[in-house]
């Protein structure tokens, strides 16, 4: 199924076979369950590692649209973290990863309602399990993204309805940080400069025919800076492994000779 036979949504981007990545992070997400269950960890431990690598994957095809192998080195580096460090939360790694492909609008969509209650309803859900800044991300990518002049623009009365769901009080402690979290958190910060940087994007949207917005891209990686930077300050590293991977692997790719 292709992104332009789907229902109008700023969220769905499935997964098509016909291209390498997509191939990929399906074998790198099975391996990394693998791997899991090979080293002792139990069902849900090495599930969790697998949806990480994943979650890193698909976080870095909106930071990095124009680069998949970006994609390809996020994977296994939030997995391996995952097995390291602890699993992270998957629905807080969901919720930062749509609200920033919202903000780079990579489908070529503005959101529609149905997009803006799952947005609402995953910010709540992060809210609810403690993880406060990954629940705050959609809102955060609603509200930036009612400042752009582009068809793709979301609106601030969503961005306030998701950012309502985010102050929910928690019922569930957070999954905290850790030392390996932490350390993926400050290495992306450290490469702050260069993923600041403006860049040009090539890579078309998925049911528009544009380029994905340059502008929107680098306001998405500010945004996954910003996030990163919160996690570290409140101690939710731990659930932004998937958002540091992709972060930290964007960086090393701009910092290399030609990039």
């Amino acid at each position: 199924m292709t992104a332009s036979s789907l229902p109008a949504s700023a969220l769905a981007r499935p997964l098509d076979f016909a291209w390498p990545s997509n191939r990929y992070v399906v074998a790198g997400a099975a391996v990394s369950v693998l791997v899991a269950r090979l080293s002792g960890r139990p069902w849900p431990s090495a599930l969790g590692a697998g949806a990480a690598g994943f979650l890193g994957w698909a976080t870095a095809r909106e930071l990095d649209p124009d680069h998949p192998g970006t994609a390809g080195a996020a994977l296994p580096v939030a997995a391996l973290a995952a097995l390291a460090g602890g699993v992270p939360n998957p629905l807080a790694g969901l919720s930062a990863l749509s609200g920033l492909r919202v903000l780079a609008a990579t489908v070529g969509q503005a959101p529609v309602p149905l997009d803006v209650a799952a947005l609402a309803g995953q910010a709540g859900l992060s809210a609810l399990m403690g993880e406060r800044v990954a629940a705050l991300v959609p809102g955060a990518a609603l509200a930036l993204s009612s400042t752009r002049a582009d068809a793709f623009r979301g609106s601030g009365r969503d961005a306030g309805l998701a950012a309502v769901a985010a102050l929910l009080p928690g019922v569930r402690p957070g999954r905290g940080g850790g030392t390996l979290a932490d350390v993926l958190a400050l290495a992306a910060l450290g490469l702050a400069g260069v993923l600041a940087r403006p860049e040009a994007v090539e890579t078309g949207c998925d049911r528009a025919p544009v380029p994905v917005p340059a502008d929107r891209v680098r306001l998405t990686r500010l945004l996954a800076l910003g996030a990163l930077g919160a996690g570290l300050l409140t101690r939710e590293t731990r659930s932004l492994t998937p958002l540091a991977s992709a972060a930290l692997a964007v960086g090393f790719r701009r910092v290399r000779p030609g990039a």
